[in-house]
């Protein structure tokens, strides 16, 4: 299984188990799997799927192999990462001895192509060729709670009672809902006739995305929505539009945008001879958002886009040797005792971001992320998976969860555009039997642009890491019933400010 930290990967791993599989995961990065429910379950192999040799030894004894893998957004040179990859990895399956390759792909139209699509085609072209034989299944739209393509028609629909559309809108498609897409994927790892093709997949609705929003609307007990098209809006322009207005940020919408343009419509339905409808039929629209709903409002979304890494953003862990060769960090260190239980306080930390916010200056940190999305980043809105639990991997609004250890550590690094690398921490400290929050933001500059950054926004830290300090001990101390603190919230003699300092780099 690759793309197991992706949205499709995270959610088949635990299909494949319960269906009496033996899974192996190969990622990039093996800690990001650590937290997931099922990882005690499954072999992890660490490697990148460029990489030839790492690749063959994760691909040793496996049966199937299940390719989840594709760029969505990135630079110009995607297409070539894709197509290398692809081509690394299917030669990897030939020299193995691998029996069936599976690729998730998008629906093709025969019209021309936008940029993903046409990368989407061709790396099914790649397993197609090769002397493994290959099923490429080909997918429109997924609908199921925390996919892009979901989360795009929900807050476009919720937020835009009256909206002016581009003609896009007008496109017929063919979504499909998750529990299906699923349901296929699993089905390949046993059918034992060889095969070597690609089947579009679909749900029982033929539609518009106009009519899709129309239907969102309807399930969700919306008003209806009144739909204006205009001929004027091009897809650079139409991502833009989407990124402002949902938190799918513009680097991801475009390829999602510039693939409605083109009618995707199955042209077939084969694989019925080899994997069976169910009996009550494929899941149509109507149902599965209500399907996605559900499990929004019940905060059981097992993955969602965000879950895979986002391009361009930095992945370097935060360096635990001083004398690293990178350089000196800058450290904004803080430190505050709390009148409560360390577990109230982690509570706390647990559940910062998303709809709880940053405990500081909201306005400032809506401004940060909105000069992130100008500038092509993931901005402010991906909010949260969960809004209790945070694990290894997860992403929070334009954060991502570097480490964990319930009840001592939450570490988040920033993957907002900066010239540098930055981290924030939030720690469960004791001190003389009391409760105290250490709170660090960290940072690394990239050349002399990252040093002027640190030092232009350094005067400001103080009207924000100050006021995060304080309201997120207040808001441990007021899960329970205590006495209050002093007024200023001073640690004195003693205290650990300076060992909270100490260890950025430990």
């Amino acid at each position: 299984m690759t793309g197991a930290t992706g949205y499709i990967g995270g959610r088949l791993v635990p299909e494949l188990l319960d269906a009496g599989h033996e899974v192996r995961c190969m990622a990039r990065s093996a800690g990001r799997l650590r937290d997931q429910p099922w990882a005690s379950l499954v072999e992890v192999a660490q490697a990148d799927a460029s990489d030839a040799e790492r690749v063959a030894e994760a691909l040793e004894g496996v049966e199937v192999a299940y390719y989840l893998i594709h760029t969505m957004g990135g630079g110009s040179d995607f297409a070539a990462a894709d197509r290398e990859a692809a081509t690394t990895f299917a030669a990897a399956c030939e020299r193995a001895g691998v029996r069936r390759v599976v690729y998730l792909g998008g629906l093709v139209p025969d019209e021309r192509l936008s940029p993903h699509l046409r990368s989407r085609a061709e790396v099914g072209e790649i397993f197609l060729n090769s002397s493994v034989p290959a099923v490429v299944l080909r997918a429109a739209v997924i609908i199921g709670s925390g996919s892009a393509s979901f989360e795009m028609l929900r807050h476009l629909t919720e937020r835009l009672p009256v909206m002016t559309t581009p003609r896009w809108v007008a496109t017929r498609t063919q979504p499909i809902a998750i529990r299906d897409v699923l349901r296929y994927l699993v089905a390949w790892a046993s059918v034992e006739e060889e095969v070597n093709r690609s089947f579009d997949i679909g749900g029982p609705d033929v539609l518009t995305y106009a009519d899709m929003m129309r239907a969102y609307a309807e399930v969700a007990g919306l008003p209806p929505r009144l739909i204006i098209p205009v001929p004027l809006l091009s897809p650079g322009l139409s991502s833009h539009w989407v990124g402002l207005v949902t938190p799918v940020p513009a680097g991801l919408a475009r390829p999602l945008v510039e693939s409605l343009r083109n009618e995707a419509v199955c042209g077939e339905h084969d694989i019925a001879r080899y994997v069976e409808d169910p009996p009550g039929g494929l899941i149509g629209l109507r149902r599965a958002i209500e399907l996605a709903l559900r499990r929004v409002k019940e905060a059981k979304v097992l993955t969602r886009w965000s879950s895979a890494s986002t391009p361009g953003a930095p992945s370097d862990p935060l360096p635990t040797d001083p004398g690293w060769a990178g350089g000196s960090l800058y450290v904004d260190a803080r430190a505050r005792r709390v009148h409560t239980s360390p577990q109230a306080l982690w509570t706390v930390i647990e559940a910062v971001g998303g709809e709880v916010g940053w405990y500081s200056l909201p306005l400032a940190w809506s401004l940060r992320g909105l000069l992130d999305r100008l500038v092509g980043g993931v901005g402010l809105r991906r909010g949260r998976r969960d809004p209790r639990r945070l694990r290894v991997g997860d992403s929070v609004d334009f954060w991502r969860v570097e480490e964990v250890e319930p009840g001592r550590l939450l570490r988040l690094r920033a993957e907002m555009r900066l010239p540098g690398l930055a981290w924030l921490e939030m720690r469960v400290l004791t001190h003389r039997g009391e409760t105290v929050y250490g709170q660090r933001a960290i940072f690394h500059p990239r050349g002399l642009a990252g040093h002027l950054y640190w030092w232009s926004v350094a005067p400001f830290h103080s009207l924000i890491f100050g006021p995060m300090l304080r309201n997120v001990a207040r808001a441990a101390e007021r899960g329970r019933s205590v006495s209050r603190p002093s007024p200023d919230g001073a640690l004195r003699d003693g205290d650990p400010q300076d060992a909270v300092a100490e260890g950025a780099v430990g």
